[in-house]
């Protein structure tokens, strides 16, 4: 199933996509909030009469780096013996169409396609044989990045946590299991232009071992969104881009980059 977050006539709503052809989409609205029982109301809207939101609103995005080795050769970095966390706050958080805002503070700005991992319930200390059981589905992700701010400052708070750094979605694909999820093509595109190819299974450390050694640490709630790492051939935006995450199994994500106004 798919799970979009969206808004009408100034509410929002959770909904259920449905439909193959993408001008034929429609949401059926939930009744109730997805991480827990729901039902489906019946009502019927069309996806081009609502506007996407993100589809989830995080607590915490926790974030892993180097997770692709020829993504953290293509940066002249080691390839980590362990999984590489760090975090972008809530306000990073974007939905599909919205504009990614171009800081003042860089001038070179990169995009990262990412695979989302959706968490479905509160949850520690979760044993690899219990990953499964925690997540709540997938989704689309940009790591955007101040790449040049990222090298020039260390700590990676202002590169990777501005506003708009984190689009997510179109919405959450609740039907991959863990295996399948391990291993889908993920691109991106820049203006149509092919920047990103990989798949998933190429991650160094897998989707079992990012949440296990995430949730060592700390707890994770419904809505939390891990990103898993980005392929090779990551690169510069400029203003004006249009850049598209898509993900087999998932859909497609994509957004315009602006000036800061």
């Amino acid at each position: 199933m798919r799970i979009a977050r969206f808004s009408i006539d100034g509410n929002v709503a959770f909904g259920a996509v449905e439909g193959d052809k993408p001008d034929e989409l429609v949401l059926d609205i939930i009744k109730g909030i997805p991480f827990a029982d729901f039902e489906l109301s019946g009502t019927k809207v069309p996806l081009s009469k609502v506007r996407l939101l993100p589809p989830v609103l995080p607590n915490k995005v926790v974030a892993f780096g180097r997770n692709y080795a020829e993504h953290a050769r293509e940066l002249g970095n080691e390839v980590p013996d362990a999984p590489f966390a760090f975090f972008k706050p809530s306000t990073s958080v974007i939905g599909p169409g919205d504009e990614i805002r171009y800081p003042s503070f860089t001038e070179d700005l990169h995009h990262e396609a990412e695979l989302a991992v959706v968490i479905g319930r509160m949850c520690r200390e979760v044993p690899r044989e219990r990953v499964k059981d925690v997540i709540f589905g997938y989704t689309c992700a940009n790591d955007i990045t101040a790449r040049d701010v990222q090298k020039r400052e260390k700590q990676w708070a202002r590169a990777k946590g501005f506003d708009s750094s984190c689009p997510l979605g179109p919405w959450v694909e609740t039907g991959l299991d863990l295996a399948a999820a391990g291993d889908l093509t993920i691109q991106l595109t820049v203006n149509g232009e092919q920047r990103q190819l990989g798949r998933t299974s190429e991650m160094i450390h897998p989707i079992e071992d990012l949440i296990v050694n995430i949730t060592e640490a700390m707890t994770l709630l419904p809505g939390d969104v891990i990103l898993t790492g980005t392929p090779a051939g990551v690169g510069p935006l400029t203003v004006g881009d249009e850049v598209a995450v898509t993900i087999e199994g998932i859909g497609s994500l994509t957004n315009k980059v602006v000036k800061r106004g």
